[in-house]
């Protein structure tokens, strides 16, 4: 299955891409009621790296470990290794537009798990991801532009 979402930011594409490589950014572009908390990644992520990080629904904890690939200005990829999907693969590009704006695009490929509180969770996290990447595009403009 796959979702993709794609949004322009009066930024230019080195900006774009360096802010989205920043640990932080995740925790700052991710809509309440979600909390994130990373256990552990570095403050710039690049290619073969790993980050663990908790994404709290209310009371439920969801944790997530990534691995990062292929970074470059052009985009990057984090491909879940452990988590609530049976496979997760999701690329970030970011191209330039003109006039100092660079569009975003995200592109996720995923597959639920098999187990019933697990394929629950995923299927409702999924139902979420329009939601989610509306806020983070908008969050990423206000912080960016």
């Amino acid at each position: 299955m796959a979702f993709r979402h794609e949004f322009t930011v009066a930024a230019p594409r080195e900006t774009v891409a360096a802010f989205h490589r920043r640990r932080q950014s995740l925790v700052e572009i991710t809509p309440p009621p979600i909390i994130v908390r990373i256990q552990s990644a570095p403050e710039v992520l690049s290619s073969g790296d790993e980050m663990r990080f908790t994404l709290w629904l209310g009371p439920i904890p969801i944790r997530w470990r990534a691995a990062i690939e292929s970074v470059s200005d052009a985009g990057f990829a984090d491909r879940q290794i452990s988590g609530p999907f049976a496979h997760w693969a999701h690329r970030h590009t970011f191209t330039e537009s003109g006039d100092g704006l660079t569009t975003v695009r995200d592109e996720i490929e995923y597959v639920y798990r098999r187990q019933i509180l697990w394929g629950l969770i995923g299927r409702l996290f999924v139902l979420g991801l329009p939601l989610l990447f509306a806020y983070r595009a908008w969050r990423t403009r206000r912080l960016l532009s």
